[in-house]
């Protein structure tokens, strides 16, 4: 299982931001998470209704973004 199976989109969940499929979890706060240096282990500790495999695909949906992403330079 992916990203495209633990990441959910929804309007009428925080405001269409992507969540984890069946929490209010977005993968935002996931990653913040992580930023601020704590392990996997804490954050699963912290919000027992993840998974080591949610905050994983958590990080895959993110490098999915970004390899996507379009950056436009603008001339000064």
């Amino acid at each position: 299982m992916g990203a495209e199976d633990r990441i959910t989109i929804d309007s009428e969940i925080l405001g269409g931001k992507p969540t984890i499929k069946g929490t209010r979890i977005p993968v935002y706060l996931i990653l913040e998470l992580l930023a601020s240096g704590m392990s996997v282990n804490i954050i699963i500790k912290e919000y027992p209704e993840l998974t080591r495999e949610d905050v994983h695909a958590a990080l895959e949906y993110a490098s999915k973004l970004l390899k996507r992403e379009t950056i436009f330079l603008l001339e000064a």
